[in-house]
């Protein structure tokens, strides 16, 4: 991504935007997911144990493999938009590996954020900081982009044990996933707040991040037990109105995957092995759904339904959006294969080309004195014929 830059709005003032039908959006624009890797330090409990390391940032692109040659026919290298070492800070992380995909949101493109990787390998915490970084820079565009009216709403789910829950709503039902021949997968009933100002989205944030399920197990004393989607839906219009006026509609989605594990590393039983199915079971549906894109064969089926989390991030995944992935691993010998199957994740997912649009909106008001215009204008011309078509006829 390299160095971002401020987005700019589409439709200012002084620019044409091509005209939209309502829901309707520009052309459609190909490109790769992003995909990056960060690479933890070692935890205290990897350090007490002595772990050895056995990975290493070759540059910002190339992580090595520097263990014991365990599997031969493993690759010793992986190659990136942008890999992470263990001193790298979470700011920088979201600057070079997400704020671009993010900020695409203001421009009414579709954008999403979601991080991967084993338990208790730095996903929440990555996460948290890249949310936080995208607020304030959202709000930062908004206080220099007066000439337009900017609306946010928040709403927020967890997927645990294949059941979507409300985060805004502490006593919440399971809600149901509906088919919306427009807006594609939607939870029945989900909550949305329109957020005040940035104080008023984070707080509403942190209400969503304290429903959340957590639980213990032996990797990780606050490991996330479900997966957790915040989404914001940024709308804006100008605010002085001439003629046809379209608002530009768009979802970011922060995604915050519960871990990819292992029962015997866990040490999970009763309500925690079974936790662990059902995230496995999704992470093992969404790595199938990133793999069979990734071959390019997108006639074939794609298994979006065979779990809440694909049918909900369907549009992130090959659909009408920009997405960035951020893998996160641990360096640690002892969780080689886990990590190798997180490279394996990240190395399909660089290949998934999604097709982003602009999304634009025209209010029926709008739309009725755009199409009475337009009539007016015809009108006129079948009353005023062409001269050199008058004289073409004479004789």
């Amino acid at each position: 991504m390299g160095a971002s830059r401020p987005p700019s709005t589409p439709a200012s003032k002084g620019e044409h935007t091509p005209m939209s039908t309502p829901g309707g959006s520009s052309r459609a624009k190909e490109e790769k997911i992003f995909v990056t890797v960060r690479v933890r330090p070692l935890s205290k409990k990897e350090l007490a144990a002595k772990d050895d390391v056995a990975w290493e940032c070759a540059d910002t692109q190339t992580i090595l493999y520097k263990g014991p040659a365990q599997d031969r026919a493993a690759p010793m290298s992986y190659t990136f938009d942008k890999v992470f070492g263990p001193a790298c800070q979470t700011d920088v992380v979201y600057e070079e590996g997400a704020k671009d995909v993010a900020m695409s949101a203001l421009t009414g493109i579709n954008a999403t954020i979601f991080a991967y990787g084993q338990t208790s390998s730095g996903k929440t915490f990555t996460m948290r900081g890249v949310t936080e970084s995208a607020v304030s820079d959202i709000y930062r565009h908004i206080d220099s982009t007066p000439e337009r009216e900017f609306v946010i709403k928040i709403s927020a789910m967890e997927i645990y044990n294949e059941i979507v829950k409300d985060l805004l709503r502490p006593d919440s039902v399971p809600l149901r996933l509906l088919d919306d021949p427009e807006k594609g997968t939607i939870v029945e009933k989900l909550q949305e707040e329109i957020a005040k100002d940035s104080q008023h989205l984070r707080h509403l944030i942190s209400i969503c991040e304290e429903q959340r399920q957590v639980g213990e197990t032996a990797l990780n004393d606050t490991s996330s037990r479900s997966h957790q989607i915040i989404r914001l839906t940024l709308e804006s219009r100008l605010r002085e109105v001439s003629g046809c006026v379209k608002s530009f509609v768009a979802n970011l989605n922060f995604v915050d995957l519960a871990g990819s594990e292992r029962a015997a590393q866990t040490h999970a039983i009763g309500a925690r092995l079974k936790e662990g199915c059902h995230i496995n079971r999704s992470l093992l549906t969404l790595t199938t759904v990133i793999r069979k894109l990734s071959s390019g064969k997108r006639s074939g089926h794609i298994p979006y339904r065979d779990s809440k989390l694909t049918r909900i991030l369907q549009l992130s995944l090959g659909g009408n959006a920009r997405t960035a992935i951020i893998c996160t691993m641990s360096p640690a010998l002892t969780h080689v294969e886990q990590s190798r199957n997180t490279l394996f994740f990240a190395t399909c997912a660089k290949e998934v080309t999604n097709t982003a649009k602009v999304n634009m909106v025209i209010s029926d008001k709008q739309l009725v004195k755009h199409l009475q215009t337009e009539l007016a204008r015809l009108e006129s011309e079948l009353r005023t014929p062409d001269r050199g078509s008058s004289s073409d006829i004479l004789i």
